[in-house]
C-alpha cells in the first residue's frame, strides 16, 4: 500500500484487529482512503471471555447502544488517530467500515495485510476469537443476516467465475478451429494487427 491508490478495499477476514487497524490508522493519515469489508470475521488474540467483558452492556446504562463488528473495528482505529484535531477528522473521513460486503465493493480487488494476518503473527494453538461471534453474544441482531447475504454474494460469485471459465474456453477453442483467408489478413494489417 507504498503508493496512493484511489481507494484500497481490504477484506478483514482472517486479520488480528489491532494489528490491522494500527496499519489502517497510518495510511488514513497519510492520505490513503481505505475500505474495509467483512469486519465480522476479524480476529482478536486471547480468549473469548476475556474479549467479551469490557463489551458487556453496563447494567447503570443500559440504553448504550450494542457494539456491531463494524463500529468496533472503527473504533480501534479511531483511538490511533488524533480525532479530535482537523487532520484526524479528515483521516477519519477517509475510512469506511462494513459488515459483509455490499454489492457496490463485491467486484473490486480485495487486499490483505501480511504484517497483521492471524496466520502469520499468532503462535499455532494460541486462542483467539471473531468480531462477528463478540458482537453476537453481546447482542447484535445481525449475525445470521450478514451470513446469508455472504452465501448469496458467494453463490452469484462462483456462477460468475464459472460462466468466465466457459466464455475462454470457446474463445480459445473457436481461435484454434477459426480459418483465415488472405482477405482476412489484408484487412488485419490495414488495421495494424
Amino acid at each position: 500500500m507504498s503508493s496512493f491508490e484511489s481507494v484500497v478495499v481490504i477484506d478483514g477476514k482472517g486479520h488480528l484487529l489491532g494489528r490491522l487497524a494500527s496499519i489502517v490508522a497510518k495510511q488514513l493519515l497519510n492520505g490513503q482512503q481505505i475500505v474495509v469489508v467483512r469486519c465480522e470475521a476479524l480476529n482478536i488474540s486471547g480468549e473469548f471471555f476475556r474479549a467479551k467483558l469490557p463489551c458487556l452492556p453496563s447494567q447503570d446504562d443500559p440504553a448504550l447502544p450494542l457494539p456491531r463488528s463494524s463500529r468496533i473495528f472503527y473504533k480501534a482505529v479511531r483511538g490511533m488517530i488524533p480525532h479530535k484535531t482537523a487532520r484526524g477528522a479528515a483521516a477519519l473521513e477517509r475510512l469506511k467500515v462494513f459488515e459483509g460486503v455490499p454489492p457496490s465493493y463485491d467486484k473490486k480487488k480485495k487486499m490483505v495485510v501480511p504484517q497483521a494476518l492471524r496466520v502469520l503473527r499468532l503462535q499455532p494453538g494460541r486462542k483467539y476469537c471473531t468480531v462477528g461471534r463478540l458482537s453476537h453474544e453481546v447482542g447484535w441482531k445481525y449475525q445470521d443476516v450478514v451470513a446469508r447475504l455472504e452465501e448469496r454474494r458467494k453463490a452469484k460469485g462462483a456462477a460468475y467465475y464459472e460462466r468466465k471459465k466457459l466464455a475462454a474456453r470457446q474463445l480459445s477453442e473457436a481461435k484454434k478451429t477459426a480459418k483465415v483467408d488472405s482477405k482476412t489478413t489484408e484487412a488485419l494489417a490495414a488495421f495494424g494487427y
